[in-house]
């Protein structure tokens, strides 16, 4: 039976789908102006996660995810410039080959983590008929508003506004800051639809002349066309639960009047250094700058999985360096059952399957989960053991069946290599950590990885 956390109740409660059997499922996917950093990823290490346990536990998915080529601007609070248009002007290309570019990378991202597509995914540029649909729907029912630079939704007509984010609408209206846009009727009220000025360089005719939709809009929009009126689970990061995902409960069941989403599930924050990690600091990392570091993007993959994706992950690349080792002591102990010919008592195999199996239906537990994998394959040797480490990794997406044997290549290390090493050391031991970064890069460069360990550190050629 699998239970999992429901952000809107604050508990965990058993998934039972709509329709017998199949779980129809909303993720709320890129703005794809820039690179997806490592903490947007781990929020679909997440969502993929989700989706294989429901798959392990003989769930049918109708997936949908949308990727954001509009309406996305610099503030949640619609003030700015659009995303894209911002990059657009920036990187002197047009918003489709921004879009385009930038989807791409993503995608080749989730390729390389492991990650699985959802059945559906659906870019906001095309569904421009749906918003404006939608608009005109809720202005009709009395919760839209025209003001001169858009359409607002009018949060004071809807009686649950605040459920998701458990906050206070008087005391919003109490705290409220002067608002630039003195039309609006409450400094919280959100763009349903935004008029464009005649430069915009996005734009769509609607019954309230040349604009482009608001950026809560396209996801109501779209789960409504792919899934229905109510679906069973909506996934997205916990940044999003104060406006994004508040502003779409209310749009939605404003409308629909009815509940819309049955489960909301919230992926926590990627820390970096024990701080925010976000694009603005400058502290960010891709996929492809730590394998330029020499790590696998499946050793990142292994480290998310060591944290409960309700808890907060603490990125270093000392934890990503111990991961890495992890990973790749795993498919060497993993080799040994592999070409093992002894045979595992089938009641020691179903008792490490429970297990497992009550690790993952509880809420996801991956990190448990991992560790009852780890206390598996410390048995004899046994192709059992394999195979079932093979079952679980249906799961964990490890690529597992890559189970390898120790590396015994005795090709010296250059000598420059081991200087850089020993520079690298000594930086870290005066906790210059970014000379300890630079060295580090410069001995990838140079076609060899370090990996931190208690005893200093240990090189080995990519």
């Amino acid at each position: 039976m699998l239970k999992v956390y429901n952000t809107l109740t604050r508990e965990k409660e058993e998934l039972k789908p709509i329709k017998p059997n199949t779980v129809t499922m909303y993720s709320c996917g890129p703005t794809v102006y820039n690179y997806a950093h490592i903490g947007n990823l781990r929020t679909y290490v997440f969502m993929d996660i989700l989706r294989r346990v429901l798959k392990y536990d003989g769930f049918k998915i109708k997936g949908v995810m949308n990727i954001t080529d509009v309406g996305h601007l610099l503030s949640d609070g619609d003030e700015g410039e659009d995303k894209m248009a911002k990059a657009a002007r920036e990187q002197k290309k047009s918003p489709r080959d921004i879009a385009e570019y930038y989807s791409e990378v993503f995608f080749t991202d989730l390729r390389r983590l492991n990650i699985g597509k959802p059945e559906i995914i659906a870019k906001a540029t095309d569904h421009i008929p749906e918003m404006i649909s939608y608009v005109e729907a809720l202005i009709e029912k009395g919760y839209g508003y025209e003001t001169s630079d858009g359409i607002y939704f009018d949060i004071g007509k809807f009686d649950g506004y605040g459920k998701l984010s458990r906050l206070n609408l008087d005391e919003q209206i109490a705290g409220a800051r002067v608002e630039v846009n003195t039309e609006k009727r409450h400094p919280a009220d959100f763009a349903l639809w935004k008029k464009a000025e005649k430069n915009h360089i996005m734009q769509w005719e609607s019954p309230w002349g040349m604009g482009y939709p608001g950026w809560h809009i396209e996801c109501s929009a779209m789960s409504r066309k792919y899934l229905g009126v109510t679906f069973d689970i909506h996934t997205g990061g916990v940044d999003h639960i104060p406006v994004h995902h508040e502003n779409e409960i209310a749009q939605s069941e404003a409308k629909e009047g009815c509940k819309t989403v049955n489960i909301w599930m919230h992926g926590e924050f990627m820390l970096v250094d024990g701080g925010k990690m976000s694009k603005s600091l400058g502290n960010t990392y891709t996929v492809s700058q730590l394998a330029e570091k020499g790590y696998s993007p499946l050793s990142f993959r292994y480290f998310c999985l060591n944290a409960h994706y309700r808890k907060k992950l603490n990125f270093t690349f000392e934890g990503l360096d111990a991961a890495q080792t992890a990973y790749n002591r795993l498919l060497e102990t993993l080799y040994k059952h592999k070409t093992s010919n002894s045979a595992t008592p089938p009641e020691t195999l179903e008792n490490y399957k429970k297990q497992f199996e009550a690790a993952i239906d509880d809420d996801l537990n991956l990190p448990l989960a991992l560790g009852i994998l780890w206390t598996m394959v410390k048995e004899k040797p046994s192709n059992d053991i394999y195979k079932l480490a093979l079952d679980f990794d249906k799961v964990f997406g490890l690529d597992l069946n890559n189970a390898k044997a120790p590396e015994t290549n005795n090709e010296p290390i250059p000598d420059k290599i081991k200087e850089l090493a020993e520079l690298r050391l000594a930086a870290r031991s005066q906790k210059n950590w970014a000379e300890s970064d630079r060295l580090r890069d410069e001995i990838a460069k140079s076609g060899y990885a370090i990996a931190d360990s208690k005893d200093g550190y240990t090189l080995k050629k990519l």
